[in-house]
């Protein structure tokens, strides 16, 4: 315990307030994520989690009852649906927590982190299903009750598109990552399932054994190409990958929109789960005011935020002309 009381510190974060102007309507938390969105998220974690158990206990028990390495490989899948699932709970959860002394960009990063975790669940399912199949290959064994096997992958891939959509529905308005990923492995689902079925229809109707564990080895490298696609978008938010060229061209064009905008350079972007970061210099005339300038800011900053809910934007403002050190990036064509 400190042996000092504690001092009320002066609120310095807002100019206006502290020479008795009114606050901006929404200047407090215009950065935080938005409630619908904390919601769409939250929901998309727990239905993904409800899905994967109910699948698991069906593909459970038709492996149980056909003894197919096919429906083996969508269990095996399904379990690990589960695992990056619970993953996501608690990595969406841990993003969606607001800013804090500690962590003054917010805690979105464990998303990405959280689709690292997803990869290494994939390519470990992946590998131990090759050697299943491998297995399955030297020795034969009798697959049985081909009908109940289709049954349950009926059912799977109805489940799984349902998931799917909202899922698609979730990704487009909030644009995490974690949700796309856990969505990535599910628009899989659908081709494996489709998969199987046509590994049990061939062996009910021809007989041909040795396809079964043929497709639970395509399946297994299918998921492995998931994987890499999921640990790569996963590393470039790590690693602060720009935004798209179509976000910042938006950026640029909402900037200029200004009538009294000069000009913008020195754009930075990057994502961390749910949240974007922007900041850029504009370009001003050099004859006006500091709080003019301060006020074109504002519009511009809103404008962007309004554009990019949710967002942290930073704008520096410069007089018109001035020479000064510009950041330069390899690569760099424009702005």
């Amino acid at each position: 315990m400190s042996m000092f009381p504690a001092q009320k510190r002066p609120d310095t974060g807002n100019p206006d307030a502290a020479a008795g102007r009114p606050e901006p309507a929404g200047a407090r938390g215009y950065d935080q994520i938005r409630p619908e969105t904390s919601r769409l998220l939250r929901f998309a974690t727990i239905a993904s989690v409800a899905v994967a158990v109910m699948l698991i206990a069906a593909k459970g028990v038709a492996w149980g009852v056909t003894g197919s390495v096919s429906v083996l490989s969508t269990l095996i899948d399904s379990l690990m649906d589960v695992g990056a699932s619970l993953v996501n709970v608690f990595a969406v959860r841990n993003a969606l927590k607001p800013a804090d002394l500690e962590h003054r960009f917010g805690h979105g990063k464990a998303e990405p982190l959280a689709g690292l975790g997803q990869a290494a669940f994939v390519a470990g399912s992946s590998l131990f299903l090759v050697i299943e199949a491998v297995d399955r290959l030297i020795t034969p064994t009798a697959i049985t009750h081909h009908g109940f096997g289709i049954t349950v992958m009926v059912f799977s891939i109805v489940a799984t598109l349902v998931l799917v959509a909202f899922q698609s529905y979730v990704v487009r308005r909030t644009k995490s990552l974690a949700i796309s990923a856990d969505s990535l492995h599910y628009k899989g689902d659908v081709l494996i399932h489709g998969s199987v079925i046509v590994s049990l229809l061939v062996n009910a109707n021809f007989g041909i054994g040795y396809l079964d564990p043929l497709f639970g080895v395509a399946i297994a490298l299918y998921l492995l190409w998931n994987a890499r696609i999921i640990a790569v978008n996963a590393l470039q938010q790590l690693m602060d990958r720009e935004l798209g060229q179509e976000d910042r061209d938006r950026v640029v064009a909402i900037a200029m929109a200004h009538p009294e905008v000069r000009d913008i350079h020195d754009l930075r972007t990057r994502s961390a789960g749910p949240r974007s970061f922007i900041q850029f210099h504009l370009e001003l005339n050099n004859d006006i005011s500091l709080r003019r300038a301060h006020e074109i800011s504002d519009d511009v900053e809103a404008k962007v935020r309004a554009a990019f809910p949710g967002s942290g934007v930073i704008i520096h403002q410069d007089p018109e002309g001035v020479i000064e050190h510009r950041a330069s990036f390899d690569g760099e064509k424009g702005r």
